[in-house]
């Protein structure tokens, strides 16, 4: 994407990628994708092992039938030029300009252009590409591969999906010729080292080829707040404006679609993300009819850790704790109690959090599934009847909810609440700030520093509240380290994080 919205997008989402790629402890419960209902039939895809040898003419022969497939996507949007608070408001205008104030002024809408990627998937108009390539676009256009840039097609949205940052669109009017159609590959059998190949519009250039292998499949990238998905990592060129293309393997199948970078300079420094064309693939029929229904029980869980599970009467640190449950929702209705520790589901034993949310995202809204809990050493059975997720909803909630992050050290805070005491099972009368989340590679992970632990202390200054702790955090100057005292369970424990 080559414009000023291109760059603001590609900012945020990279700042995501690079700050927090972990699973947030107290994960909304009303997490989700696939329904395991499905009703519809998903496109088909091969799945027969790739085997051979690569040559001279590999991938100029993969080039050469693909890209014709992949499709430039141009959008404009609607977007408001609010210029009082950045030029100091009212009193600015009339003293230097002259003018009346932006309050007693019509706002402004400016016109922004943007750019992105696509492939087509279906004869009779279907592309697919990323949600961010097109949300909000009052006008989107098609360009095809070797068409004159003043050929283009428009099209509209038939459907979008944010935690797979998925959007299926449709030209609105189809070009006088047959529409090339991309093959879908299976993205399971994708390994680290495996070649692929990436085509996309980077920088509004045109259709590019990069090549590259994957990297690391299974990566958990935070598509929306507190929701991960996995992702393949991959060295294969992508940079802003790949957004939505495909990432092909050996024989020209999609196996992704290339979603996001990691970088400091805005830049291919050889880390991307794509979607795996299986979850996308399996959704596409939701998408054409323009809802995706998720499943939710709505509440906030964690891993049980090894220093507790004893104490949680359970034989391995196996299962999930409920750490609060939603006033109304399933877990609610099914009398879920927060210190619940969910074992099993559906009959199916729960390794941890990221397994006992793969299973709610796969559950039919509407299904009752039997969820056994340890309760104070007691197994209780219960049947929850799962709701489906309003994904807006709760991502207003969750701008309303008292957290804060930390600049620098990598760790998300909530405040102390009787719910959050009794379920981390930390002494009466404890108060501090609760770590709800650590990212991956941070320095507060590096220091041991757990999704669960309440800090109690920093640099030998008593903190109750969340915003306290992150005053705290904050006055540490980059590169000294804050003196964390810590409750872990029964225990407390000394550390030392280093702020970057």
């Amino acid at each position: 994407m080559s414009t000023r919205r291109t760059t603001l997008f590609s900012a945020a989402l990279i700042s995501v990628a690079s700050i927090a790629i972990g699973i947030i402890i107290a994960s909304r419960f009303n997490l989700t994708p696939m329904s395991s209902a499905q009703t519809a039939q998903a496109p088909a895809f091969n799945n027969t092992p790739i085997t051979g040898t690569i040559d001279a003419s590999t991938f100029r022969n993969i080039a050469q039938a693909q890209t014709a497939m992949v499709v430039n996507i141009r959008t404009e949007s609607q977007q408001s030029n609010e210029l009082n608070d950045f030029f100091g408001g009212d009193d600015f205008f009339r003293r230097f300009f002259g003018q009346p104030s932006p309050e007693q002024q019509q706002p402004r809408e400016e016109t922004v252009r943007a750019a992105g990627t696509g492939f087509v998937i279906d004869a009779e108009g279907l592309i697919l590409t990323n949600n961010h390539v097109v949300a909000d676009a009052t006008k989107i256009e098609i360009d095809f591969f070797g068409d004159d840039d003043r050929d283009l097609y428009e099209a509209r949205v038939l459907g979008r999906d944010r935690l797979t940052d998925s959007a299926l669109l449709e030209l609105i009017e189809l070009p006088d010729w047959d529409l090339p159609v991309a093959q879908f590959g299976d993205s399971s059998q994708m390994a680290a080292g495996d070649w692929v190949m990436a085509i996309g519009n980077p920088f509004s250039l045109g259709h590019t080829v990069t090549i590259g292998v994957i990297s690391a499949i299974g990566r958990p990238f935070r598509a929306t707040r507190g929701r991960d998905t996995e992702m393949l990592q991959t060295d294969a060129a992508i940079n802003p404006g790949n957004s939505g293309g495909p990432l092909l393997n050996v024989r020209g199948e999609v196996i992704g679609m290339n979603t996001a970078i990691v970088s400091d300079r805005m830049a291919n420094v050889g880390i991307g993300f794509a979607v795996p064309s299986n979850v996308v693939r399996e959704l596409l029929e939701e998408l054409r009819s323009g809802k995706v229904t998720r499943g939710v029980i709505g509440v906030q869980i964690m891993d049980v850790s090894r220093e507790s599970y004893e104490d949680l009467g359970l034989n391995e640190p196996r299962g999930a704790i409920v750490s609060s449950v939603m006033q109304g929702g399933p877990a609610d209705a099914a009398d879920m109690e927060p210190g619940d520790v969910i074992t099993t589901y559906d009959g199916v034993l729960v390794e941890d959090v990221e397994d006992l949310q793969s299973r709610v995202i796969e559950t039919q809204p509407g299904t009752t599934i039997p969820v056994e809990v340890l309760r104070a050493g007691e197994s209780v059975t219960l049947r929850v009847t799962i709701g489906e997720l309003d994904l807006e909803a709760e991502s207003r909630s969750a701008r309303g909810a008292t957290e804060e992050i930390s600049e620098g050290f990598g760790l998300t805070l909530q405040d102390m609440t009787p719910q959050a005491s009794e379920a981390l099972r930390v002494p009466d009368g404890t108060t501090g700030a609760v770590v709800v989340d650590v990212e991956r590679g941070s320095t507060a992970e590096s220091s041991g520093v757990q999704p669960g632990d309440v800090i109690v202390s920093i640099n030998r200054v008593d903190v109750t509240t969340a915003v306290q702790a992150t005053r705290q955090l904050n006055a540490v100057e980059s590169g000294r380290a804050a003196f964390l005292l810590v409750q872990r369970g029964e225990t407390r424990v000394f550390l030392q994080v280093l702020k970057e």
